[in-house]
Parts: C-alpha cells; structure tokens; sequence
C-alpha cells in the first residue's frame, strides 16, 4: 500500500511540475516584442521592435500558437503588438521560427477597425 501512495505521489509531482504558470514566466524568461504582421492557423508572423534586442539576429519571427499556458492569447488582428515568452532558442531560417512559446500576451491591440471586413 505504501508503494502504491508513494507511486500515486511521485506521479503528481512529475506531472505538476511540467505546467508553467504567467508568474512563474513573465519577466523571468526572455522574451521579444513586435507586431503581427501575418496569421496563419497554426502562428503568427511577429515583426520584432527596433528596440528589441533579438532584432539583432533577425527582423521578424513565426511564432507557434501552440503555447504552453493556457492563459495566452491565440487570436490576433493584424497589428496587434504582442510579447512572446519563449526559451531564448529562435531557429535560424528567413523568417526565424520559435517552435514552442510559453505564453503570449497582446500588449496593445490594434486598431480594430482598420482590420474589420464588410
């Protein structure tokens, strides 16, 4: 009986300790900032700003929209000025490529009605 709690515990702590949360990521995890500036089903295409300092290897970054913390934000407008919370790894293609984000967060929305249709 023992083995079985000590089992069941062990199991908890291991799944527990994979999921992330917005405190435990927010400014302790690098991140870029920049603006959507294309959207597929699958990511964003992401303009980094002139201050962003990983503007340096690249100008612009398709970033998945399979993020980690459920609480990110996953639909965008053209526009939107976004933070993307990731582990520091962009892949070096034209655009670069950060495959697996931990969160993503709308910074300033866009102006909604220059992206409405009809």
């Amino acid at each position: 009986m023992k083995r079985l709690f000590f089992l069941l515990l062990a199991l908890r702590l291991l799944l527990s300790g994979c999921k992330r949360s917005m405190n435990a990521v927010i400014g302790k995890e690098p991140s870029l900032t920049g603006c959507v500036a294309e959207i597929s089903e699958e990511s964003i295409l992401v303009e980094l700003a002139e201050e962003d300092p990983f503007r340096a290897s690249c100008t612009s970054v398709w970033v998945s929209l399979d993020v980690e913390i459920p609480d990110s934000v996953t639909h965008f407008s053209l526009g939107d000025t976004v933070v993307v919370y990731f582990d520091g790894a962009i892949a070096e293609s034209s655009p670069g490529q950060i495959s697996t984000p931990y969160a993503i967060i709308l910074l300033e929305p866009a102006d909604r009605s220059v992206n409405e249709v009809g």
